[in-house]
């Protein structure tokens, strides 16, 4: 008899009414095994607010980028941790859009909007939200509404969102979670349809479209409409039709993290992968090159060390590193593979990047021509464009960082530093320094808080190395943990007798390198 896994029916419609635009977006994702049993199945639903007019932009961007980024987070991850993390990550980057435009002046008119979202995996509904559009479960006749309106009342024909996403750097999220039975329905809906819709026309319509949820939803979005809705109307239906059987975990506990691997030896096979040999030990982590007996593919296989398998801060920045390299998509930066089986252990899997560090490059070409120092500061530089787009800091940026293949292709790798806007509040311990104190930018040594201007920093310092074979300040900079010590940093010029290197250029690092952003 086959196992039985989670399956659900969904009606959706949206319209934008009497509206001009329709500032609303939704979505849904149901993936393939083995997500649907790691990571379930994903609604979400975005209201813009009508006073900007770039709103509908935000709640597309908030869909969008949750219905993705979630199933780029770690298997370890609880689905609260996962959701949670992502969410805080799509605040900060509509925040950050509306401090770069001409709306910054104004919150009202920036890049914000609702956000609900609903997580169906095994036998239990997690629900995520901000803002008034509402999360709604049917089971019989009752329809209960599961999440608060967050609005302001100022009196009974006024009122204003008190929280919605973009507002501010950060934003509370309301999480609750709730065991379903089969047949169970939740309703999704932006208040273009629950302000003019009564409860009993909503049971009518679904109870006599049942085996119809689209009609069901479009034939709720005609009555709301036909009813004097004067704003976007958004619906999403969603039945619960097959559940799986109920896992240990959900009888007794939620499992957050995977077991660690037994000990590894070349030839071992580990959830589909067979080790082909030890790439490098250290106390922080064991890194193998490995073969995929599926596709015959080599990759990588990181895991934690067993020095650190007892520190959750440590375990929580090697989480963090796979979930940024599946978010980012760019030629210059390491890609982390998505599960194609079920993982039962703890490791990451990346691609294998068969070439040489910059590190080992430049012992390898201690006088490089100005070209291909060119091409390859110029390849860094985009794969650090693609980590700030997505308001992130990579912190580590170092020649032992950076791997060039056999073709010249050059790619940014290790992201157990990186900082990721809107997550800081996450985690309350004090900030320390994450990277290679000689590569490191000046205001961490200052307790402050890093920018993208210190991947520059870094990145500046490594293009020095490359020109003159020296670092600008030695190991200076570490020890300057004051304004007035950093005041004293003095800059070296890299023009020399033996490179022709045009003084823009050293112009150009002067002021990257400056100590003072």
């Amino acid at each position: 008899m086959e196992k039985s896994t989670l399956q659900i029916s969904i009606g959706q419609s949206s319209d934008k009414g009497r509206k001009p635009i329709n500032q609303d977006f939704f979505g849904v994702y149901t993936p393939k095994e083995p997500l649907l049993s790691t990571k379930g199945i994903a609604i979400a639903l975005a209201d813009g607010i009508s006073s900007s007019q770039v709103s509908q932009e935000a709640s597309e961007s908030a869909v969008s980028s949750f219905l993705v980024d979630y199933y780029c987070t770690s298997d370890a991850w609880s689905v609260k941790t996962s959701a949670y993390k992502v969410i805080l990550a799509i605040n900060a980057w509509l925040h950050a859009q509306t401090r770069s435009s001409h709306y910054r002046f104004d919150k009202n008119k920036g890049y914000v909007c609702t956000f609900s979202a609903l997580i169906l995996k095994s036998n239990t509904a997690h629900l995520f939200h901000a803002g008034d559009t509402r999360i709604y479960r049917l089971n019989g006749q009752n329809l209960e509404q599961l999440t608060e309106d967050h609005r302001m009342i100022v009196s009974e024909e006024k009122s204003y969102l008190s929280r919605a996403l973009g507002v501010d750097d950060y934003c509370d999220i309301d999480y609750q979670s709730v065991a379903v039975e089969i047949n169970d329905l939740f309703i999704l809906a932006t208040d273009g349809i629950y302000e003019f819709v009564e409860t009993s026309q909503i049971l009518q319509i679904i109870d006599r479209h049942s085996d119809n949820l689209n009609l069901a939803a479009q034939t709720i979005l005609e009555k709301a409409y036909e009813q004097g809705s004067d704003d976007n109307l958004t619906i999403q239906i969603v039945r619960i039709d097959h559940l799986p059987a109920h896992s240990k975990s959900e009888l007794y506990q939620q499992i957050t993290h995977l077991p660690f691997p037994p000990k590894i030896e070349p030839r071992a096979e580990l959830d589909g992968y067979r080790i082909l040999r030890e790439i490098y030990i250290s106390s922080r982590s064991h890194v193998y090159l490995a073969e995929d007996l599926d596709t015959q593919k080599h990759v990588i296989l990181k895991l934690p060390s067993i020095e650190k398998r007892n520190d959750p801060i440590y375990l929580e920045r090697f989480l963090m590193e796979e979930w940024v390299a599946r978010r980012l998509n760019d030629p210059h930066v390491l890609k982390a593979y998505a599960p194609t089986r079920k993982r039962h252990y703890f490791y990451i899997t990346t691609e294998y990047i068969k070439g040489k560090s910059l590190d080992q490059w430049m012992r390898d070409h201690p006088q490089p021509d100005i070209e291909t120092v060119r091409s390859i500061v110029e390849q860094i530089a985009k794969g650090l464009r693609a980590f700030h787009r997505q308001e992130m800091i990579h912190q580590d940026l170092r020649p032992n960082n950076i791997m060039i293949d056999s073709k010249g292709t050059v790619k940014i790798i290790d992201f157990g530093a990186t900082h990721v806007a809107g997550l800081a509040e996450i985690n309350n311990a004090q900030p320390e320094i994450l990277g290679t104190a000689a590569y490191t930018a000046p205001e961490y040594f200052l307790g402050q808080a890093g920018s993208t201007k210190s991947d520059l920093f870094s990145l500046a310092v490594i293009t020095y190395q490359m020109l003159s074979g020296k670092l600008p300040y030695g190991t200076n900079v570490s020890k300057a943990r004051t304004k007035n010590a950093q005041r004293n940093l003095m800059y070296r010029s890299v023009l020399n007798d033996d490179l022709a290197i045009p003084a823009w250029i050293d112009e150009a690092l002067k002021k990257a390198l400056h100590p003072d952003p």
